[in-house]
C-alpha cells in the first residue's frame, strides 16, 4: 500500500472513520486526477499527497461524525471547487443523491471527468448559488447542504439555507474563528429561518489549528425575496 493510502486509511480509523479497500481505491484514483488537473487548471494549493489525504478527504469526511446519512439522503455541496466536501463522502457514503454547484466551468469539468474516472454518480451544475436557488426544483429541497472554504457564514447562509429542507440542515466547514463568524452570522440565520444548533470541533491528525463544523437548522421556508438577486449584492449588503 503506497504512502497516500496508508496516511488516508490509518489517519481516518484514528478518527473513528473506517475507509474500505475499494472506497481507498476510489480515493487514491481522484487524488491523483487532482494533482494532475492541478498542473494546467488551478483547483488546489495543496500538492502533497499526505496532505490532501488529510486536509481535503479526511476533513471532508468529518460530516459523518456530526449527523447521520442514511442511503437516498440528499445533499448539495456550494461552491464546492474541486468537490470538498462533497464527493469524498459520496464515496464513504455511496447511497446519498450528490448535487454539485460552482460558478467556475473549468472546476465543473473537473467534476464531470471525475465521477467516469472513479465509477461515482452525481449531478453538476455550473451556475451561481443565487440564482439555481431561485428554481423550484431545487430550492427547499434537500436534506443536508454543505459549504467549505467558501465565504463568511453570513453570507454562506443566504446562499444555503435557500437550498436546505425545513428540519434539514446546513453545515458549514469553518476554521478556528467559528465563533466569530457566527457573531457576525445571527442576523442572517433569524432572517432565513435557520436555527443554531451546535458547533462541533475536531483536530485533524497531525495538523495544528481545529476544525469547526457548525450546524445551522431549517426551521420554517426561506422568504421569498432571499437569496438576493446579485452576489455583489449579497457581499456589499449582508444580512
Amino acid at each position: 500500500m503506497d504512502k497516500f493510502k496508508t496516511v488516508l486509511k490509518t489517519s481516518a480509523l484514528q478518527m473513528g472513520i473506517p475507509i474500505s479497500e475499494e472506497q481507498l481505491e476510489k480515493f487514491d484514483v481522484y487524488h491523483r486526477y487532482l494533482l494532475e488537473y492541478n498542473t494546467h487548471t488551478n483547483l488546489t494549493s495543496i500538492t502533497e499527497s499526505e496532505d490532501i489525504a488529510i486536509k481535503h478527504f479526511l476533513d471532508s469526511l468529518l460530516l459523518t461524525k456530526v449527523v447521520s446519512i442514511k442511503g437516498g439522503n440528499s445533499i448539495i455541496d456550494v461552491g464546492t471547487g474541486a468537490g470538498f466536501p462533497g464527493v469524498p463522502i459520496k464515496i464513504l457514503c455511496p447511497d446519498i443523491k450528490l448535487t454539485l454547484l460552482d460558478s467556475v466551468r473549468k472546476k465543473v469539468e473537473f467534476l464531470q471527468n471525475l465521477k467516469l474516472k472513479i465509477n461515482t454518480n452525481y449531478s453538476v451544475f455550473h451556475e451561481r448559488a443565487e440564482i439555481l436557488a431561485r428554481k423550484e426544483e431545487y430550492r427547499d429541497n434537500f436534506d443536508y447542504v454543505v459549504a467549505r472554504a467558501v465565504a463568511p457564514l453570513n453570507n454562506l447562509c443566504e446562499y444555503c439555507l435557500p437550498f436546505t429542507k425545513t428540519n434539514g440542515c446546513f453545515i458549514a466547514f469553518k476554521g478556528p474563528n467559528a465563533k466569530q463568524e457566527i457573531e457576525g452570522a445571527k442576523n442572517s440565520i433569524k432572517i432565513l429561518n435557520g436555527k443554531l444548533e451546535k458547533i462541533e470541533n475536531f483536530a485533524l491528525p497531525n495538523q495544528s489549528g481545529s476544525r469547526n463544523l457548525i450546524l445551522i437548522k431549517k426551521i420554517d421556508l426561506t422568504p421569498k425575496k432571499y437569496p438576493r438577486n446579485s452576489a455583489k449584492t449579497i457581499k456589499n449588503y449582508p444580512l
